[in-house]
């Protein structure tokens, strides 16, 4: 882990969504933004406190696709980096 997730704060320096490998789970930890593509994800479940894994991807990186409460999520990189994550252990 990059950073202390017990401190409550948004650190430059906090894993995100975006450093998931393949098959790798996370915890929602929080949302260093607030814009109209984080309310579209908070509306698809994706709250603090949700399990999150990542399912693959795309060949260059971009989309991710995301395993969150059943359903397929495809997000975009740079979105990915302003959400927050608490790691889990590996699927695989």
């Amino acid at each position: 882990m990059k950073s202390d997730i017990s401190s409550g704060e948004n650190h430059p320096l906090a894993e995100t969504l975006a450093d998931l490998e393949p098959g790798e789970q996370a915890v929602i930890r929080d949302f260093t933004r607030s814009d109209d593509a984080l309310i579209r994800f908070r509306e698809l479940g994706m709250l603090p406190g949700t399990p999150v894994s990542l399912v693959r991807r795309a060949p260059l990186g971009d989309p991710l696709e995301l395993s969150v409460r059943g359903s397929l999520l495809s997000v975009r990189a740079h979105e990915a980096q302003w959400i927050e994550i608490e790691p889990r252990t590996c699927l695989a």
